[in-house]
């Protein structure tokens, strides 16, 4: 039975005649909730409108050019008799576009008349916790009026946080990765009475940031629509330029490794459509392959690495597409990363477990009744920390030509759940007993399979522990998780026969394999700092000499 939905414009803001400047469906398109229907650009913020609820595009009602506003009605859909129920029209799905704030009167009157002004993160919607994606100025740097000082992007909006005052930057506030709220200080400008006239802070400007982020927006189901043929096309970016783009481009762009400050921008005022990535990607693939000798050309500014393989899968026989999830997604950028740029090596190394084994399921016997239950993870973070004290350049990290060494002992542990590993943290582990440690990693286990592990819970990490003991195996080299150094993994125990000078007798023996970065650790330290895990572990006697 049909049903046809109408999918209005959410809540934008204070902002009418907004114009549509991507269109991502067309009439018979499947949808989805949450995915992109339409890129609107004010002249403050560049934001994707999703859909409310899944099925079948009937008619899209707006065109490339159109000027809509909140409860314009973008596209009718079918949900169709087994249609997924309509989602309430999320107001946080268009945000950054709000009124100016009221908070700047005060700025104003401050810079008029000289001194330090706190320059804060105007009204951007509901949004709260936004993390920060680029950085534009430093302590010194002279700013206007209107210049960019950060940049957000929430999971559907990119935005320029501008200055309210003209000055000198005197402190900066925040970081990269930082998140931050309305309200939120971002930096402090030192204002010369009467020399500088400070507007009222705008709201979010239109955002040309680059940087690639782990906070991916949802992808465009659909081909976006072709901007109008009269657009002038604007030159590939200079070296150092910011790419206008939309976020479901940015996310595009991503998906596919483009760098969009390499791309030739279609779109009107310069900005970058998702033909236009789809494009390159088209022309570098079809591109005549470098001569022999080229690569030494690139004077290691890139890998020169082959295009992906693109297989029509289809041919050899039936195929199943299933979507990778976010956390798939997100952690294969990293991990991605991580594998090109840390020069790592792995040693690997057996632990006698036997005494420790023992003890520990006599301990479970005794507080069977309290509920207590130790587990081998906690006596591995434990050992972990008293190896990092002895071997510090375990707890440390790169800072360009610095070497960071923490004094605090956070150890992160591979969790496994049903949409991929997340690393939970155990804070604090040299304060804690091994019971305090397992029944904190414990709760965190569950929080992750459970989906409820909060950011902070995953942040922090000094050292990791990837243990497959549950599973299996023998030994493995697990990819260091930057900006740490090192990586502990785990495999599963088992008996076998060891010389004790008189006799092979049975013994149970866990594999360690452990990854360090060599520009930090070398082969030497890591195989010192393997041997005392193993030593600890055979005899937890020594962990209080």
């Amino acid at each position: 039975m049909s049903n046809i939905v109408e999918v209005k414009v959410p809540d934008i803001g204070d902002f009418t005649d907004v114009p549509v400047i991507d269109v991502f469906v067309k009439v018979g398109d499947t949808i989805k909730v949450d995915d992109a229907l339409v890129t609107l650009e004010s002249d403050k913020a560049t934001m994707d409108v999703p859909s409310s609820v899944a099925g079948v595009v009937k008619e899209v009602k707006v065109k490339l050019g159109d000027r809509i506003a909140e409860g314009s009605v973008v596209v009718l859909v079918d949900t169709g008799a087994a249609a997924t129920a309509a989602a309430p029209a999320p107001a946080a799905a268009a945000p950054a576009v709000a009124a100016p704030a009221p908070a700047a009167a005060p700025a104003a009157a401050q810079a008029a008349a000289g001194g330090a002004v706190e320059v804060k993160v105007p009204d951007i919607g509901d949004f709260e916790s936004v993390p920060v994606i680029d950085v534009f100025v430093k302590v010194g740097d002279t700013v206007k009026v209107d210049d960019a000082l950060v940049t957000l992007e929430s999971d559907k909006a990119t935005m320029d946080v501008p200055s309210s005052a003209a000055g000198v930057v005197k402190e900066v506030k925040v970081k990269l990765g930082d998140k931050v709220s309305e309200g939120s200080v971002i930096v402090i400008v030192e204002t010369a009475g009467g020399a500088f006239a400070a507007a009222p802070a705008p709201a979010a400007a239109p955002a040309p940031a680059a940087a690639a982020t782990a906070a991916t927006a949802p992808a465009p189901a659909a081909k976006a629509a072709p901007a109008a043929a009269a657009t002038p096309v604007a030159p590939a970016l200079p070296l150092g330029s910011k790419a206008h783009a939309s976020p479901s481009v940015r996310a595009y762009a991503r998906e596919l490794g483009v760098d969009l400050g390499r791309v030739t921008a279609s779109g009107p005022k310069g900005r970058i459509l998702k033909e236009d990535v789809s494009g390159f990607v088209k022309g570098v693939m079809s591109a005549p392959a470098a001569a022999p000798g080229a690569a030494g050309a690139s004077l290691g500014g890139g890998l020169d690495l082959l295009p992906w393989p693109k297989v029509d899968f289809a041919k050899f026989g039936p195929v199943e597409v299933q979507p990778l999830s976010r956390i798939k997604k997100i952690s294969g950028q990293n991990l991605s990363r991580n594998w090109v740029m840390i020069p790592a090596v792995t040693y690997h190394e057996d632990a006698d477990i036997t005494d420790l084994e023992a003890f520990r399921v006599q301990l479970n016997k005794e507080n069977e009744k309290s509920g207590a239950k130790l587990t081998m993870l906690a006596f591995l973070i434990k050992a972990c920390v008293k190896a990092m004290q002895k071997f510090p350049e375990f707890n440390s990290s790169l800072d360009g030509d610095n070497l960071v060494l923490k004094k605090y002992f956070n150890i992160g542990f591979a969790a496994d759940t049903p949409n991929g590993l997340v690393v939970p943290v155990v804070k604090n582990a040299d304060q804690k007993s091994v019971l305090q440690i397992a029944q904190e990693s414990g709760e965190l286990a569950k929080q992750a399979r459970d989906g409820k592990l909060k950011p902070a819970d995953m942040q922090g990490a000094c050292f990791t522990i990837s243990s497959l003991g549950g599973i299996g195996g023998t030994y493995f080299a697990p990819i260091v998780n930057a900006p740490e150094v090192a990586i502990l993994g785990v495999n599963k125990s088992a008996m076998k026969p060891v010389w004790d000078g008189k006799a092979f007798v049975p013994r149970l023996v866990l594999p360690l394999s452990l990854t360090a970065d060599h520009r930090v650790i070398d082969g030497a330290l890591a195989t010192r700092f393997n041997v005392y895990v193993a030593q600890l572990l055979a005899d937890m006697r020594r962990m209080i000499v």
